[in-house]
């Protein structure tokens, strides 16, 4: 009999099924047809939400609970992971500063800060922890980090002498910045910054005007936070003589990047690039005949470093093939051919809405990935 080994790395499929649940369910539709099939599950994610859960399983780590500062000012139980060498800590922002912890209805980046990420850092240094990895995906917030770097000290003063407060309509108010009290642990740490984005932090291309209507900002809105990361950007530069307004990856969750560029012994990475490192995808493909990964959403984007664009780069350099599974399929997915892909499938087999969809998702991979395999070896 023919061995076959097949590698099983989605993302997941949001607000549906999590990354490993969508594995275990690729699995299940793999071994219907192959029950003597070689499956080995890798759960990925691309930086974004569930960056932290999949690094902290794959390398065996553990997670721990702080209660924190939320995007719009109330307690939150947040998360940050220590990965299994108990050396590097993994702090997700959506966790602490997450659009997923506001109801659409209240999402509002004039108001939305970042201070709960500073404070999760805060705990993890307490704890004596230096080497960190940020997923910056998903954030609520519009405030350029400005609360985060409170969190920890930096002093961001208005002209009555006082501090700010938190939100991206504060940024106006900015006189002066003190670095006096930062705390100093950070110079004493690594940052990797995991993030796709490569926006600058302003002008149409910018944070605000990018990424400000998808967390509640209006027309009028994003011109104001524009115009308030401009202010804070000069007093940057005047203050760390860093030039963030055009500085790639500067925009990145409302700003962070760039203060993290600015304020930190950092370097920022492709967020996939970051998880397969982690999750040792490259040894793991060794000897596969066949790589299935998949999201919820694929088009012309997921070849701008989504996590199947990931792992079908990586498996087209040992010439293995990559089939992506997707829950909805849209324009020129022609693009990702040419980086190793031999079909995107979607996973829907009826008639049916959203919701249903959404609610049948393990079920729909089981039967597409059942169906694909069947097709590819018999």
């Amino acid at each position: 009999m023919i061995k076959i080994k097949i590698v099983i790395a989605p993302d997941s499929f949001k607000g549906s099924v999590t990354a490993k649940e969508a594995a275990l369910s690729i699995e299940k539709g793999i071994k219907n047809t192959f029950s003597e099939a070689e499956t080995v599950l890798i759960p990925l994610a691309d930086g974004g939400e569930g960056t932290m859960e999949n690094l902290v399983s794959a390398t065996n780590g553990h997670k721990i609970a702080r209660v924190v500062t939320g995007p719009l000012g109330k307690s939150v139980e947040a998360h940050f992971g220590v990965l299994g060498d108990n050396a590097t800590c993994i702090i997700e922002m959506a966790s602490a500063s997450g659009l997923d912890l506001i109801v659409p209805e209240e999402r509002d980046p004039l108001r939305a800060t970042t201070y709960g990420t500073g404070e999760l850092i805060k705990h993890a240094l307490d704890d004596g922890y230096r080497n960190f990895v940020l997923a910056i995906g998903g954030s609520a917030t519009n405030d350029g980090g400005v609360g985060m770097l409170q969190a920890l000290g930096l002093e961001v003063i208005d002209e009555t002498g006082k501090e700010i407060g938190f939100g991206g309509g504060e940024l106006k108010h900015i006189d002066k910045i003190s670095t006096e009290h930062f705390d100093q642990r950070i110079q004493e740490s690594q940052f990797l910054i995991a993030s796709d984005v490569e926006n600058p932090l302003v002008g149409t291309n910018g944070a605000s005007h990018v990424f400000g209507p998808q967390k509640g900002a209006t027309e009028e809105m994003v011109l104001e936070l524009d115009k308030n990361l401009i202010h804070w950007a000069n007093l940057v530069e005047t203050e760390k003589n860093i030039r963030l307004h055009e500085l790639p990856g500067a925009g990145a969750a409302g700003g962070i990047g760039g203060a993290f560029q600015a304020f930190f012994p950092s370097k920022m990475e492709r967020g996939i690039d970051v998880v397969i490192n982690y999750t040792k995808l490259e040894e793991k493909l060794q000897g596969a005949n066949l790589v299935v990964t998949g999201e919820g959403q694929v088009d012309f984007q997921t070849a701008f470093g989504k996590t199947p664009m990931g792992v079908a780069q990586m498996a087209k350099e040992q010439n293995i093939p990559t089939i992506i599974l997707a829950g909805s399929i849209g324009e020129n997915i022609q693009t990702l051919y040419k980086y190793g892909v031999i079909g995107v499938h979607s996973i829907i087999n009826r008639p049916m809405s959203l919701e249903q969809a959404m609610e049948e998702a393990d079920h729909l991979l089981e039967h597409a990935a059942e169906q694909v395999c069947r097709t590819y070896f018999l």
